[in-house]
């Protein structure tokens, strides 16, 4: 400690160190808001202090006038009671502290400071109320303060009961309190009135701070009765003044702050709009005019610090000056009487006044009577130590630690306003519920004027976090507490505009886009309750309090704190003040949890109608705030309004219905001047309010109607995207502008709307399934509906939402869809968005084009089907394949566009299908109604289909691009080119071309087919593809064989014509013997084999060629064991398919086998068998005459071949004629076998039956 004679040679205003120092602050001048921050941490070992300056609106300190010694300080200074910057704003802080304390102060601070509530401070408030509160156990005065909880923050502000009291009586604004104030104070107890002293002492200091910012620090002599009036003016301005109660003007509160209208500065009013400000980021409203939010809230502290004591983080409101410069840059100048000692009180008010603020010396002036007598320097560290005043900082430390916990212990509920009280004199300290008392109040017309600004810094709070969110997600939980809490503590007829911000943002919360993560979901699944903090916790929290002090003396006095019962009113009790000192004499055991409660769920219907719960009565808020002379009646919300539902085609659809569906495509900006059809006033926060809440409800239905679609449930898709479409016509309604991500996802609902249609027309079966959930509806849908007719009529989108019931109809309105889809992503507003989206619809566009095109086909197709005779094309089919071709055409240009090789190849496919359907109605009829010969114009479309099936082939350019695609385009490409040549064969055009060109043609459409006859790839297709190579040998061989017999004069040709049918009728048997389940077939060529045998024998002369001839004709007829071995087989099998269950026919009738699922012709095995028999027998007879006739001698092999060849012969004429045919066939196979040699032969016939 230092000491310095007033007398000194220091002159006035030089410091005593000009050691430069870090400036404490770096502070703006005066009234730049400007938020800066720096720290300084101090202590003496003791304890740990570290202040960080938050905002400052005074000046960097300067140096202060040391006075001179004998200097008067009755007498003012010339500057006395002016607005100077370093003192801040005239009527706050001329007495050196804040002594007009108000009840709102900390909610000022804490807007301004938003981040920091709710986590990272434990206490908001003035620093006065931390000294109060830090000096309960060394003071007898009384403490009153208000607390209020935000998460983990307490807002501490005082609460002069006897000021507002005194108000009540004027306003009646605060008679809720007197009256539960008189329930519970004793009445006798009076808050004294300051003396005449207290004000002199006031003044003196107050004129000693203005003499050492005066220059020259020189007192005016003023006559007495000016001073008189100017100790009266100081007098009236120290006096304790409470502002107007929150609902007061903020004229009237500026008015009761100061007498001065001068003092207000304009940056301070600047202030106001800060703390009104809200951030506009993530479409959140910006809530509250000035004049709302504003009154008495203001942030009007010198100076915020965040200052840390110990473990405690407190944000603080200064108003103590601060001079300094040269060697020192920060002190704090305090006036003392030479004959009064410093006490502990004001030990400890200057020392922490001191660690709040990072100063790190005090100087002190010394008076008598008024008239200076030295200054001291004492270091801050140095004045726990004081003679006469000396305390210990570790049980301040230990103090403010038990106050803390005892606090936050019971302060449990955010909205609540809870007050702390200790009489005068006594030691005992209460805390109320004031929130609950005024609840149990008789009169409901009470109000607690702490609410609206409590509700409005939750609101603030949460809307602080929601910028957070998506950085953590694990803010849901608090968020949704803060909100919830903020409603219930509002009155909607009041405050409709914070309700319906809070509604919103609730809404907001329930990501409609995204599943949570799965280790997030169940964190944010924990918890059930609103509040953050529940009863059951507490009492476990309680219980393990009582384990913590178990050992403890104080035991007892503890838990009777915890219980009160004495005073049942009070929610906890401090018994005696000396508990205070104690260390860890209260411990905060409380566990907020850190996600709190909020109903995160994996089903997206639930999600949504969470935010179709909270978006409909934002939306009710803000209708009730509407007031229109000509409101609409107000509709009965338990009244269903009516989802149509057509029963009409396509063809009854006009245009103009389309156009309406196109009618809110587009870009669209219009200044909107009239107020819209409710009567809200464009601008006005309930039109950007509910822009923003029909926008929601559109996206949440959308979400809806996306997942019943995943569901297959089609008519509760089309109802919830009709309701969509309704609030986003609203929207659009009451709208100017359509911004890009508006029309994007309006896209979005028109493509789903598309995709549903479409899935409806697919699955006609359901039809009244989808009926009955497409007319449903629940109690808030019905509300949302009646809240959108408040503003538009919401049948702009009708057309593309109602229920039809014709096929047709619905797969012409999916087209629409897309289409207004399409129009709208290459639109201006549009087209510089990502391309994936516009892939995605023309690839739909695309589909629904095929999918038209195949049902328009199809409808051409069953119109030739059902035609009695066939007659010339009419002009419906001709229309119908126009409509066909023509949506084909318009979905491979789709398709082309996004480079989609398979679909372009099926649309192709089907093109070529087109061309088929089309050739088949050009088939001629002649007179007698049989089919004509095979016409040009079928000629023609066959090959358009073969040119959409090449182009099919080379769009996929090979197999491996796309198997299936590549198999079923081969496959039809085979079939049409077999068609083709089967029509040429059968119905050849002999009155056109010469039958040489017609083989020609028939011969090379027959090999083309042919050659895409995968016969090597293993697939489903391939028994298919080996009966028809099998079929094209055969009527290759069938062609050539007929050439053969009707060929004259060119033996050249003749023998090619031989060799070719031979080479054919070869490779039939063989592809048929292959195949098990074509014996009639097989049977059928080998017998037109042993045809050609024998025609060629007929030409013969020679006997051992005819005899030849005939051994080869027999081997040919042999195989056939083969074919007959396999049509026994399967009549054996249909024979004991149907002796299982009661047959009412012979199991061996032809009609009872032809029914059965073998697919064998038993009529067609009986027409062969009468081709059979007779060849069989010719051979046989020949052959026997021929090697009778014989000259030379025949040897014994010829003499048993004879044998068996006479007696195969007798058996086969005596076979009875109306021999079952099962048996016959066994006779023929065993027969047969016996003509078999006993070679390669026979072995080969084992092996493959």
């Amino acid at each position: 400690m230092s000491s310095l004679s007033a007398g000194d040679s220091l002159e006035p205003g030089i410091p005593f160190d000009n050691q430069a120092k870090e400036d404490i602050g770096a502070l703006s001048c005066t009234g730049d808001y400007s938020r800066q921050e720096s720290a300084i941490c101090l202590g003496n070992g003791e304890v740990k202090s570290c202040a960080v300056v938050k905002y400052s609106a005074a000046p960097p300190p300067t140096t202060y006038a040391l006075l001179q010694e004998k200097t008067d300080l009755k007498l003012p200074p010339a500057n006395w009671l002016r607005e100077n910057p370093q003192l801040g704003t005239a009527g706050t802080t001329v007495l050196g502290s804040s002594s007009k304390c108000k009840p709102f102060s900390s909610f000022g601070m804490a807007y301004d400071f938003i981040d920091c509530i709710g986590d990272d401070v434990d206490v908001v408030s003035d620093s006065e109320n931390i000294k109060k509160l830090l000096k309960i156990p060394y003071s007898k005065s009384h403490v009153s303060m208000a607390v209020h909880r935000v998460g983990r923050t307490l807002l501490l502000d005082e609460l002069d009961i006897q000021e507002l009291l005194r108000r009540s009586s004027q306003t009646g604004d605060w008679t809720w309190l007197k009256e539960i104030y008189q329930r519970l104070i004793d009445q006798k107890w009076q808050r004294k009135k300051k003396s005449k002293e207290h004000w002199y002492q006031k003044a003196i200091l107050s004129k000693f701070l203005y003499y050492s910012i005066n220059g020259d620090g020189a007192a005016e002599p003023v006559s007495d009765d000016m001073n008189q009036s100017d100790e009266e003016d100081g007098a009236e301005e120290f006096s304790s003044s409470w502002p107007a109660t929150f609902t007061s003007t903020m004229a009237d509160a500026e008015e009761s702050d100061s007498p001065k209208q001068e003092s207000i500065s304009m940056d301070s009013q600047f202030a106001l709009g800060q703390v009104a400000s809200v951030p506009k980021e993530q479409n959140l409203p910006t809530l509250f005019n000035e004049g709302e939010n504003s009154q008495g809230l203001r942030n009007d502290f010198v100076r915020n610090v965040m200052w840390t004591f110990e473990d405690i983080h407190m944000l603080v409101g200064s108003n103590m000056p601060i001079f300094g410069g040269g060697r020192y840059p920060a002190v704090s100048l305090r006036l003392r009487d030479s004959n009064k000692p410093i006490n502990i009180l004001t030990g400890i008010d200057y020392w922490l006044d001191n660690l709040m603020c990072n100063v790190p010396e005090l100087v002190m002036c010394f008076h008598v009577n008024g008239i200076v007598q030295k200054y001291e320097m004492i270091k801050t560290e140095d004045i726990p130590h004081l003679e006469n005043s000396t305390f210990s900082s570790r049980v301040v430390k230990d103090i403010a630690q038990n106050i803390l916990s005892f606090l936050k212990s019971n302060c449990t509920k955010e909205g609540h306003t809870y007050w702390l009280f200790k009489a005068s004199g006594s030691d005992i300290v209460k805390l109320y519920d004031l929130t609950t008392l005024c609840e149990e109040a008789e009169k409901e017309n009470y109000q607690n004027p702490f609410t609206l600004p409590v509700a409005v810094l939750l609101y603030k709070v949460a809307n602080n976090l929601m910028l957070k969110v998506r950085q953590n997600r694990k803010h849901y939980g608090k968020i949704r507490t803060l909100l919830l809490n903020c409603v219930k503590l509002l009155d909607q007829e009041k405050h409709p505009q914070i309700i319906a911000s809070a509604y919103y943002m609730l809404s907001e919360l329930f990501q409609l886009d995204e599943p949570p993560e799965e280790d997030e979901g169940e964190s944010l699944r924990d918890g059930g309750s609103e509040d953050s903090y529940s009863d059951e916790d507490r009492e476990v929290e309680d219980d393990e309090d009582d384990d913590l002090t178990e050992d403890s003396d104080e035991n007892e006095s503890y838990s009777n704190c915890s219980r009160p019962q004495d005073d049942c009113k009070a929610v906890a009790v401090i018994r005696s003040v000396g508990e205070l000192s104690v260390p860890e004499k209260y411990k905060s055991t409380l566990q907020i949890r850190p996600s709190c409660s909020f109903p995160i769920s994996q089903d997206k219907e639930e999600r949504c109608r969470h935010v179709l719960s909270y978006v409909l009565k934002g939306v009710k808020a803000v209708d009730s705030s509407i007031k229109k002379e000509s409101d609409l009646p107000a509709a009965d919300p338990n009244i269903p309004i009516p989802l149509k539902y057509e029963d009409g085609g396509a063809s009854g659809t006009s245009e103009k219905g389309i156009a309406l569906l196109l009618e809110r495509v587009g870009f669209v900006h219009v200044d909107q001047k009239h107020s819209t059809r409710s009567g809200m006033i464009p601008g006005s926060w309930q039109h950007r309010m509910k822009l923003q809440l029909f926008l929601k409800a559109s996206k949440a239905y959308y979400v809806l109607s996306d997942a019943a679609t995943n569901l297959l449930k089609y008519g509760r898709a089309l109802r919830y995207i009709k309701l969509s479409l309704q609030c986003y016509d609203a929207y659009c309604c009451i709208s100017g502008t359509l911004h890009p991500q508006v029309l994007q996802f309006h896209s979005q609902c028109l493509s789903l709307c598309g995709d549903i249609q479409l899935m409806l027309a697919q699955n006609v079966t359901n039809r009244a399934a989808y009926l009955e959930e497409y007319s449903y509806q629940t109690k808030e849908d019905q509300e949302v509906l009646h809240s959108l007719h408040r503003e538009s009529s919401c049948q702009a989108f009708s057309v593309a939402t109602d229920l039809a019931m014709d096929p047709e109809y619905q797969l012409f309105v999916s087209c629409k869809c897309y289409e207004a889809t399409h129009e709208l992503l290459i639109s201006e507003a549009l087209k510089d968005q990502s391309s994936d989206q516009l892939s995605q619809v023309l690839k739909r566009l695309g589909n629904i084009r095929n999918e038209m095109g195949v049902y328009y086909m199809n409808q051409a197709a069953s119109m030739q089907s059902e035609k009695e005779v066939k007659k010339a094309v009419s002009s419906a089919e001709q229309e119908l394949w126009k409509k066909s071709f023509g949506f084909f055409e318009k979905g491979l240009k789709d398709f082309e566009a996004i480079g989609d090789s398979t679909n372009t190849a099926l649309l192709l496919c089907n093109t070529g299908r087109l061309m088929r359907i089309c050739a088949q109605a050009h088939c001629t009829m002649s007179a007698d109604e049989s089919r004509g010969e095979f016409s040009s114009e079928e000629a023609l479309y066959y090959n358009k289909a073969i040119d959409y099936y090449l182009r099919a082939m080379k769009a996929l350019s090979s197999r491996e691009s796309h198997s299936a695609v590549w198999d079923s385009v081969n496959w039809e490409l085979s079939t049409t080119y077999f068609t083709l040549a089967t029509l040429l064969q059968d119905y050849a055009p002999l009155s056109r071309k010469a039958q040489e060109q017609i083989e020609r043609e028939v011969t090379e459409a027959m090999m083309k087919s042919l050659k895409y006859c995968d016969l090597q790839t293993e697939s489903a297709r391939q028994p298919l593809y080996q009966y028809r190579a099998a079929t094209i040998h055969h009527r290759l061989a069938s062609m050539y064989h007929s050439c053969f017999r009707n060929q004259v004069g060119n033996e050249q040709l003749r023998k090619q014509h031989r060799s070719l049918a031979e080479l054919h009728y070869s490779k039939a048997v063989s592809l048929f013997l292959s195949l098990k389940d074509a014996p009639c077939e097989l049977l059928r060529t080998l017998l037109e084999r042993v045809a050609f045998a024998e025609f060629t024998m007929a030409g013969q002369s020679s006997s051992v060629a005819k005899l030849k001839s005939l051994t080869g004709a027999l081997e040919i007829m042999t195989e056939t064991r083969h074919a007959f071995q396999l049509i026994r087989q399967e009549m054996l099998e249909e024979q004991a398919e149907s002796s299982e269950p009661p047959a009412t026919e012979s199991a061996g009738s032809p009609d009872a086998a032809s029914g059965s699922t073998s697919g064998l012709d038993l009529q067609e095995v009986i027409k062969l068998i009468g081709v059979f028999e007779p060849s069989f027998s010719f051979l046989l007879l020949q052959t026997i005459k021929l090697m009778t006739t014989t000259k030379r001698k025949p040897s014994n092999k010829d003499e048993e071949a004879m044998k068996n060849y006479k007696h195969v012969y007798s058996k086969l004429l005596r076979t009875e004629k109306n021999t079952p045919l099962l048996s016959r066939v066994e006779l023929y196979i065993e027969l047969l076998q016996q003509l078999t040699p006993q070679t390669g032969s026979d072995v080969t016939g084992t092996s493959k039956t």
